[in-house]
């Protein structure tokens, strides 16, 4: 993994001292991959860089909804929500161009001794990639994110009681050049503002679905990747608010379209080449890929909450809509789990299909990267041929889990889950995963009142 220098540090100081304004946004992931954080003065900023600032732990406390968990350890209302220690990442430095330029910086939090908070996301990913980094291997990881645009305001979307938002655009029409036009000037603004808060953009296009849009983040090493990915989806949503236009990234907003994917593109390096690439192979696979590959397929069913955490999850992974249902691989099949993607020494590499575009990009790529070196540390064969088509020949295959409940009760009882994340995390995980499952049985959807409310 890659570490900040003192001089990158300095360097951005030094930048933040040089700025006119006298603000600084500073955010921190929470369990659910909801950027949370502040304003802070600039003169607070720089005590706040040095030794860390308090920040209510209840960011790990509560879900998407600001509701309270009734079942964590680590904090609720037997704690009192006290505040958790915040340190700044002085490497995560960028300027929101869309705001006057301000500073921002991302954060993770520490304990009492000043060790890396069990429950904390970033923290999590940083130690996965710890263990690559000890056995001489660099992450490298690139996102793709999509999602569906509307002609909405968050105001009058909760005026229609959050059903019918209107889509930009109608009709499925995939990869369209008219549509991309039509949206022009919102699609300018994020190929423009996007790389200026130093999140290149590799492609835009639109998707098979009315008003959808996706995009390609330009591969790095795997920390900022992840950077990348939980900043972007907040990005999009910032620069969308001055086109008029509200985007989701929710798995699948609606039983008509298909639903929208958080790809995960990876490769591995020992600082001179890229050790999944072997040209001998009919894939250009070598071993160390192949058992990378084999780690994945091992660990999918386990750990399916990292890849599909919400309720809403699972209703993009069904059959026949672009989403795997199957710990499977292909080489170049778009319909399995685990694509292989052969390619040159440089651009060979593996894409996780299974997670969504509602993930925590932390745990998605935390679970990655942690199935991967799983099966290279245990020396795992492939020995699953690849899919060929849909699904085909994949009868003996166990689907992976089809709701978040089971999900959760997977990775709760699983002890492979627990050696690579650790028990404190799994265990607050898997509590605010209980917890989400428990609001939606509480709840009464409209799909049971158009059901039930006139003949019963």
């Amino acid at each position: 993994m890659k570490t900040r220098s003192k001089t990158d540090a300095a360097r951005a100081l030094a930048e933040v001292k040089a700025s006119p304004g006298h603000r600084v946004k500073v955010a921190v992931s929470d369990i659910d991959g909801v950027l949370r954080g502040k304003y802070i003065h600039k003169d607070k900023f720089f005590s706040a860089a040095e030794s860390g600032f308090g920040f209510c732990n209840v960011v790990f406390g509560w879900d998407a909804g600001d509701q309270c968990y009734d079942n964590a350890r680590y904090t609720g209302w037997h704690t009192g929500f006290p505040d958790a220690l915040a340190q700044i990442d002085l490497g995560t430095l960028r300027r929101i161009p869309w705001d006057d330029d301000t500073p921002m910086f991302l954060g993770d939090f520490v304990d009492a001794r000043g060790r890396p908070l069990s429950v904390c996301p970033r923290q999590l990913l940083k130690r996965v990639l710890g263990r690559a980094s000890k056995a001489g291997l660099q992450v490298l990881a690139g996102m793709e994110f999509e999602w569906f645009n509307f002609s909405e305001t968050p105001r009058s979307f909760a005026a229609k009681n959050y059903v019918c938002p209107e889509p930009i655009s109608p009709q499925m029409f995939g990869y369209s050049l008219i549509r991309l036009n039509q949206s022009q000037p919102f699609a300018r603004a994020l190929m423009e503002e996007l790389p200026a808060f130093n999140i290149p953009l590799e492609a835009l296009h639109t998707e098979t679905g009315p008003g959808v849009f996706e995009g390609a983040l330009l591969y790095c090493e795997a920390l900022e990747a992840a950077d990348r990915g939980i900043l972007f989806k907040t990005a999009v949503k910032e620069i969308a608010f001055r086109f008029g236009i509200m985007p989701s990234f929710m798995a699948k907003w609606s039983a008509q379209f298909p639903g929208c994917s958080g790809h995960i593109h990876q490769s591995l390096s020992d600082g001179k080449k890229n050790v999944f690439y072997d040209e001998k192979d009919p894939f250009h696979m070598s071993k160390t890929f192949k058992s990378y590959l084999a780690g994945q397929l091992h660990c999918l069913p386990e750990i399916m909450p990292f890849f599909a955490p919400t309720v809403n999850s699972y209703k993009r992974l069904v059959d026949g809509y672009w989403a795997p249902v199957k710990p499977t691989w292909s080489a170049d099949n778009r319909t399995a789990s685990l694509r292989v993607i052969p390619g040159s020494a440089k651009s060979t590499r593996l894409e996780t299909r299974s997670p969504g575009a509602d993930v925590n990009p932390y745990l998605a790529m935390a679970a990655c990267v942690a199935a991967g070196l799983y099966g290279i540390e245990h020396k795992l064969k492939l020995e699953i041929p690849p899919t060929q088509g849909d699904n085909v020949n994949t009868d003996h295959i166990p689907r992976l889990p089809r709701n978040l409940k089971d999900a959760t009760e997977k990775l709760k009882n699983s002890t492979l889950a627990r050696s690579l994340f650790g028990d404190e995390f799994v265990e607050h995980f898997v509590a605010s995963r209980e917890w989400e499952w428990r609001q939606f049985q509480d709840a009464v959807t409209d799909w049971e009142l158009r059901r039930y409310f006139e003949i019963i």
